[in-house]
């Protein structure tokens, strides 16, 4: 079966929610929101994620993902039959839903690797990367993403997926990803139950200490509380938008290349091979002499300063 790419008539719509969403913080005095600099350099690599994306996800969804589905899922008498032993999902209603639930668990760790190996952060830190949080902030995406993403996506055609499926079901879950950018969205009761939303999407983009590397899910919350990564945003903390070592340039080769820089000026630090690969995939902040610390090493920190000292604001060591 066909099925067109539903990004493809969410890039009209999230131009248009954009200028929206500016005309309305203009209006109502929130001239913070936005900043023309900073929108522009968004802009420009969610242009350049449009042209690169369709061009690199052709590639992937012809080689890899029907590849891997021919290789798994083999024709036998006529009926297409997983290695495993079943006979591949079709396209009834349910098996939509189950594949969205598929990849909805695998944007969690897909999401939840770039923010904790740091070679792919550093592909990813550009989407984190301004010190704002609107809707032009959700198409500031990295380009160089678009290489890996795939890979975390294979095992889905490899179990029966067909692959026009699951290409389908990672444009339905960018659509959700771009709406939750936005400040303009209370909390919403039971939906927060259940839904990743807008209010936890901030938590996500925060820099302070005790937000950093939660809410990595996409549609659903479930998986963020089953592994350890969920947190509710608290109305009594000042929320700081951007990224702890920005690369302070509105110039999108900067913004797209500064952490690669870093990595490579952290691995000259000592000649060992094990700190070289470290400084390559272990998490951000690793360093061999303790300089620099983790995210998780910070919130430890954090919460022993908190104890100590109650009454004193936290200041991060990195």
């Amino acid at each position: 079966m066909d099925f067109t790419n539903p990004l493809v008539y969410g890039v009209p719509v999230f131009i248009a929610f954009i200028l929206f969403e500016l005309t309305y913080s203009k209006a109502h005095g929130d001239d913070h929101l936005y900043n023309w600099k900073d929108l522009a350099a968004s802009g420009f690599m969610g242009i350049g994620s449009a042209i690169l994306g369709p061009l690199f996800k052709v590639i992937f969804a012809i080689v890899l993902f029907e590849g891997v589905y021919e290789l798994c899922n083999p024709m036998v008498d006529g009926v297409r039959r997983n290695f495993l032993g079943y006979e591949s999902f079709g396209y009834a209603w349910y098996i939509w839903i189950l594949c969205q639930l598929a990849d909805d668990f695998t944007y969690y760790w897909f999401h939840r690797a770039n923010h904790e190996i740091r070679i792919l952060w550093a592909a990813h830190i550009v989407h984190h990367s301004s010190d704002n949080f609107n809707l032009g902030t959700a198409v500031r995406n990295g380009w160089f993403t678009i290489l890996y993403k795939p890979l975390f996506y294979m095992w889905m055609t490899a179990i029966g997926f067909p692959p026009e499926m699951v290409v389908v079901c990672l444009g339905i879950e960018a659509l959700w990803q771009f709406q939750l950018h936005s400040v303009y969205v209370p909390k919403m009761g039971f939906i927060e139950k259940i839904f990743n939303t807008h209010t936890m999407h901030q938590v996500h983009h925060a820099q302070n200490v005790e937000y950093l590397d939660k809410n990595h899910g996409g549609f659903l919350n479930i998986f963020d509380k089953m592994f350890g990564t969920w947190k509710e945003l608290d109305d009594d903390v000042d929320v700081k938008y951007g990224v702890i070592h920005s690369p302070d340039s509105f110039n999108p080769v900067v913004i797209l290349t500064h952490e690669f820089k870093d990595i490579w000026n952290d691995m000259k630090k000592s000649k060992k091979l094990s700190h070289k690969l470290m400084y390559i995939f272990g998490p951000p902040g690793w360093s061999h002499d303790g300089s620099t610390l983790t995210v998780r090493q910070q919130q430890k920190l954090h919460e022993t300063q908190k104890q100590l000292h109650p009454e004193l604001a936290f200041q991060r060591p990195n």
